[in-house]
Parts: C-alpha cells; structure tokens; sequence
C-alpha cells in the first residue's frame, strides 16, 4: 500500500503523555525489519497546554506546557504510536520526567457495540480501553498507571480525542486522574491542537541558505 503521510500541528492523539513520574521507563517493541510504505502513516507535530486543578477550578501552569511529535501507523483495526514529546520552559521542575521523553501505544479495536467501536488499549503509560465511532472521529481512551507509587497523585489516564479530518485538526484532551473508592480526583490535564498536512511533492526547495 502506498504511503500517505500527514504533518500535523497536533494536540496527542496518542502519544506522549506529560506529568508520567521521573524515572519512568518507557518501552518501544522491537523490530526485526523496517518499512516505511507497509501501512496508512499520519504524523503529527504539535503543541500542549497544561492546566492544574486547584481549588475546585482549572488553573494554567505554562511551565508544564509541551511541544510534541507522533508517528501514527494505522493498520486493519490496529494502530501504532510513539509520541515524543519536549517541555521547552524555562521553569520547568522535572517532576514529571526528562524534558524529552517518549511513549508507546497501541490501539485494538475488537468489536461493535451500540455503533461504538471498543478497543484495547496496551501503552508504556498503561493499559485500558477505549470507544470510538466507527470513522474514528470521537474517541475516549482510558487507562491505568501499573502500581503507581503511594506519592503520585493520579493513577488513571482519560483522554477524549476530536478528529475533524475534513478541516484537517485534530483537538484532545488528557486529563490525569486520581481514581480511589470509585471517586475520582482531577489532578491535571493537557489542551492539544494539531493542524494536519497531507504529503504532496514540492516545486523547488522549501528553504534556502542567506547572507
């Protein structure tokens, strides 16, 4: 199958997810071989904005914001993502991680229920599931840390995804969790938007050198 990469200012589709606790390894599968036209590719390159709950209200916390990239390769009802993602604030503490990490993900989808697709979720963050319609336009994503340590405060991963294919964005949401007796505690969340480009040949060089 031919190729069809897309560029995309995004927000996560998948991908890279801020605020995971320092020393957290994330894990990619190995390979044997390599193919760069075996599938659907979309690629998104975008920006994030972290917002904190205090108080009962959403407060902007701009030294958690994040830039982002993700390699999305979409199979028959199997999709693969590595998010990689950079924080380039100046203020920003570390105690989420590296200022440069990188995530994992794969998505199953297993049946139709009620016309929403369900899925599997296996990711390096943790695994869950999800539900989407069956053009993948609205998805929600769920998933779970694997034995989060006492100290950090969310374990649960909720992520609602807006894909306006015909605009070319997509917008997401991330919000990170503490879920305990039922309840769950907001603790923070992530604002993505992601401008898609569709890959086409270029005229003449993109950029060129100047004295």
């Amino acid at each position: 199958m031919k190729t069809r990469i897309f560029f995309t200012w995004l927000f996560l589709a998948f991908g890279s997810l801020p605020f995971f606790a320092s020393g957290q390894k994330n894990t990619i599968p190995f390979n044997t071989s390599v193919e760069s036209d075996d599938t659907y590719t979309i690629i998104w390159n975008g920006v994030s904005k972290a917002y904190r709950y205090k108080n009962g209200s959403w407060t902007r916390d701009e030294s958690y914001d994040y830039q982002f990239n993700v390699v999305q390769k979409r199979y028959e009802n199997h999709w693969k993502s590595i998010k990689t993602l950079h924080r380039i604030h100046p203020d920003y503490d570390g105690k989420a991680g590296d200022r440069d990490q990188t995530m994992y993900f794969e998505v199953l989808y297993k049946t139709l229920k009620e016309q929403k697709v369900q899925s599997e979720i296996l990711a390096s963050i943790g695994n869950g599931t999800g539900t989407s319609d069956t053009e993948f336009r609205f998805s929600e994503l769920t998933m779970y840390v694997p034995n989060p340590p006492r100290f950090l405060p969310y374990n649960k991963f909720r992520i609602s995804q807006n894909y306006n294919y015909e605009q070319g964005i997509l917008t997401e949401t991330v919000e990170l969790i503490l879920e305990k007796d039922g309840k769950e505690t907001p603790f923070m969340k992530n604002e993505e938007t992601a401008l898609i480009f569709i890959q086409s040949k270029l005229d003449q060089a993109p950029t060129k050198f100047k004295e």
